[in-house]
């Protein structure tokens, strides 16, 4: 006799669905969501030491001048350019655009790319401009 629930379906999960581009940019950009409240974060401890004094805002300072501050910096600076350009993208399609698959797919191998030149041209801006 079976038992009543051994006759439910089963929620498919990931091993059932094919990965394709539109997946991935879904899962970067709940990464980069997170990635971008940890460097808010840091964000927030520059501006505190700055409140704090100039002690602290030389050790913060020094830090986010080191290749260890400036590598979190540009993944930071990527992070809120990927995400936003991956909220664009929902935007759109929420306005009824861009929603066929050929075009979606197309969007979400370009995406990375895109997100990537965008900080690259940011960061050559500011560096020059600093």
């Amino acid at each position: 006799m079976a038992t009543p629930t051994s006759n439910r379906p089963l929620s498919p999960h990931l091993q059932v669905y094919r990965f394709i581009p539109t997946m991935a940019m879904s899962i970067i950009h709940r990464i980069t969501g997170g990635a971008m409240y940890f460097g808010t974060i840091l964000l927030a401890a520059w501006l505190v030491s700055a409140a704090m004094g100039k002690e602290a805002f030389d050790c913060v300072s020094w830090f986010f001048g080191s290749w260890l501050g400036l590598l979190i910096l540009f993944g930071y600076t990527w992070a809120l350019v990927h995400h936003l350009l991956g909220g664009l993208r929902h935007f759109a399609w929420d306005l009824g655009h861009g929603l066929g698959k050929e075009f979606t797919t197309k969007l979400a191998i370009a995406l990375p790319f895109v997100s990537v030149a965008v900080t690259v041209l940011l960061w050559i801006v500011g560096l020059t401009v600093w």
